[in-house]
């Protein structure tokens, strides 16, 4: 059984101002540590939980289940997360949470393949039932794809130096595991990259954005998800790299923007609104829960509330 903590906990479920007897989305259903807090405050109220994990769901149906009958976890993508509400017969919510990233057993079951930590074979899949892992994105992307792939997911510097390491090492063999992956991108490195921290992290967030199409499926949910919320109702977003929290952030700005012609006399605070940001600024953790979960050090944490 892996640890799971859950980042920022106290911050998320204070912010979104659950009511007893709201009707609440975990969008990323994990360890259950988010939904186990939120389904405390509903007694009369109902949480649906997305995942798209056969483990994480089992796992945390077990811990949910010992606070509160009141949930339903959904198996599918959060992109999804309007139409599969809509089959079960809900049209607006009070509340949604993000916790994007992954969950700590993704990296804490090596035969995952998310960590490059330990050896396993390539996989990275949130749903393992799809057909693309990083198998399928290391051994038959070309070469302008996985360039593509470590500038725009992992924000690589040497994008297609690392791309041509790959194909002249699957040209000889398969590259089949974690470990002989981390072996190609330590040998394309410069020198100097190296010095900065362990080249494989971004490397793998890259493949692993690609893998399940993070970005796109994230942009897809948050219109949805602005599209449903009842009045008052709140997204929280708790993102860990800088890609997420820019869609967050700018999904949050589109909401909140109202075009009024130039020269209008209206005071800002006249002008009707359908959303306000509730963080002007996002939401970091404490020195206290980051030197506690080392992984909580990227997390920013945004708001929006719909008027």
């Amino acid at each position: 059984m892996y640890k799971h903590v859950s980042v920022l906990l106290k911050e998320s479920i204070d912010s979104l101002n659950i009511k007893n007897d709201g009707i609440y989305v975990d969008c990323t259903l994990g360890g259950g540590g988010h939904s186990s807090e939120i389904l405390k405050q509903i007694p009369k109220g109902h949480l649906y939980c997305f995942d798209q994990d056969d483990y994480a769901i089992e796992v945390a149906s077990v811990k949910l289940s010992k606070i509160s009958d009141n949930f339903t976890i959904i198996k599918s993508n959060f992109a999804n997360i309007k139409e599969e509400l809509e089959d079960l017969g809900v049209m607006k919510v009070d509340g949604i949470l993000y916790d994007l990233g992954v969950s700590s057993f993704h990296f804490d079951i090596p035969e995952r393949g998310f960590s490059y930590h330990s050896d396993a074979l390539l996989d990275m899949r949130m749903d393992q039932t799809q057909q693309i892992s990083a198998l399928t994105v290391i051994n038959q992307y070309s070469l302008n794809e996985l360039t593509t792939v470590f500038s725009k997911y992992g924000e690589i510097t040497y994008p297609k130096r690392l791309a041509v390491a790959v194909i002249k090492a699957r040209d000889e063999k398969v590259i089949n595991t974690t470990q002989e992956f981390v072996d190609i991108i330590l040998d394309a490195t410069p020198a100097a990259v190296r010095k900065k921290g362990h080249p494989a992290k971004k490397v793998f967030q890259a493949i692993r954005i690609a893998v399940n199409d993070e970005l796109e499926v994230l942009k897809k949910s948050l219109e949805s998800s602005l599209s449903i919320l009842n009045q008052k109702g709140r997204i929280v977003i708790i993102s860990f790299h800088s890609l997420e929290d820019r869609i967050a952030k700018r999904a949050f700005n589109n909401a909140v923007k109202v075009d009024i012609p130039r020269g209008l006399p209206i005071k800002d605070s006249d002008i009707p609104r359908e959303f306000i940001k509730i963080t002007r600024k996002p939401v970091t953790p404490t020195d206290d829960e980051t030197t506690e979960n080392v992984r909580a050090r990227s997390a920013k944490m945004r708001v929006i509330e719909k008027l």
